[in-house]
């Protein structure tokens, strides 16, 4: 659905905002209210643009379904409102944001088919149904994802984690590179824990052209629409996937193509006693357990990282999308098991300067 023109900059500076709030995950974020009622306060089969157009028929444009469909979702309690309505009758007209809808598109009238498509879509963010589902897409990185309940939704923070390992990553070339003798480096390898959509795995394909990816999640869905999504980006080549749990036992089935350059993970993290807190769209539709770390966040954590001696090549790195309270525990965590060889070696801050992102470097004793 992208549209050969359109600002992808731009775009991502409209959607980041929206996700930030529509899929916060911090220890602040309050569960919206839902309306008491079984159903929403107004059918959409009440619609009162509907009755004006029997009424007095008169052309229904972009704007007038956007505004009906925004008190829609006011009225019954949906948050994010005015984007929800946009996100959709955009989506239906084949743009990526209502802003890059051309003149023609806010003047020309909606077919009967299009009103239909735009109620049957708003219908599902009534129930509270994240946008992303609802769409049955959405972007990460320069990618179009397909999405689908259960399956964890991508955060955009998490673009961050991708532009980590590609820095590393490129580092490690420059440095090759400028030695007086390079040495030939193999193709880097990276094992993603926990793939979901297939999100960070292919972002690492599509950017590191000469990568290879192996990925892993113990939830068969997951699974699928990783597979389905690199089929639909033609990367179906260089990704092998596997449903499969991490344990302290699973090295030698993720050591397809020998000892591996990255791992890494947007693992489970939130705090067991903060899963209650998450936003409506996230309890009755996500995946808890891709969201639940246990009591202290820690339980996949601590399992990747036990793991990550048998897996990595010497001097291979774990990069790790955590709560902000972890920076510290994980480092209190590696200086108890010595014996593992790893190091905590930098702490990235996230878009609201919260510490977010590991980096844990293997050393070779």
């Amino acid at each position: 659905m992208w549209k050969p023109g359109t600002d992808f900059a731009t775009m991502r500076s409209l959607t980041r905002p929206l996700l930030r709030r529509l899929l916060g995950l911090s220890s602040k974020c309050v569960m919206g209210r839902l309306n008491q009622t079984k159903g929403p306060v107004l059918s959409p089969k009440q619609s009162p643009l509907r009755q004006s157009c029997s009424a007095r028929p008169r052309p229904v444009t972009a704007t007038d379904v956007a505004n009906y469909w925004q008190t829609m979702f006011e009225t019954n309690g949906v948050p994010e409102a005015r984007e929800s309505s946009e996100y959709i009758v955009s989506f239906v007209l084949g743009a990526k944001t209502f802003q890059s809808l051309n003149s023609e598109s806010f003047h020309t009238p909606l077919t009967t088919v299009q009103q239909e498509q735009i109620q049957q879509l708003s219908s599902k963010r009534l129930e509270r149904m994240p946008v992303q589902y609802v769409l049955g897409e959405w972007d990460f990185q320069d990618l179009t994802l397909k999405m689908r309940p259960p399956v964890f939704i991508p955060r955009p923070e998490t673009e961050d984690l991708v532009s980590l390992v590609v820095e590393e990553e490129s580092q490690k070339h420059e440095k090759n590179s400028g030695l007086c003798f390079p040495v030939h480096a193999p193709h880097p390898v990276i094992l993603e824990v926990g793939c979901g959509s297939g999100a960070i795995a292919l972002s690492l394909l599509s950017k590191l052209p000469q990568s290879r990816v192996i990925a892993v999640d113990k939830e068969k869905a997951a699974v699928d629409l990783t597979r389905e999504n690199a089929h639909r980006l033609q990367l179906q080549d260089r990704i092998h996937i596997l449903q499969h749990e991490v344990s302290y036992g699973s090295a030698k089935q993720l050591l397809r193509w020998g000892p591996v350059d990255f791992i890494v993970s947007n693992p489970p993290y939130v705090f067991h006693e903060d899963m209650a807190s998450l936003d409506a769209e996230i309890l009755r539709y996500e995946d808890l357990d891709a969201l639940d770390g246990g009591d202290d966040g820690m339980r996949v954590i601590k399992a990747i990282l036990a793991l990550a001696p048998s897996l990595l090549k010497d001097s291979g790195s774990v990069f790790l999308e955590v709560d902000p309270r972890h920076p510290a525990m994980v480092e209190n965590w590696l200086q108890a098991h010595p014996n593992l060889s790893l190091v905590l070696r930098a702490i990235h801050k996230d878009f609201c300067g919260k510490p977010r992102f590991l980096h844990i470097q293997h050393q070779s004793r």
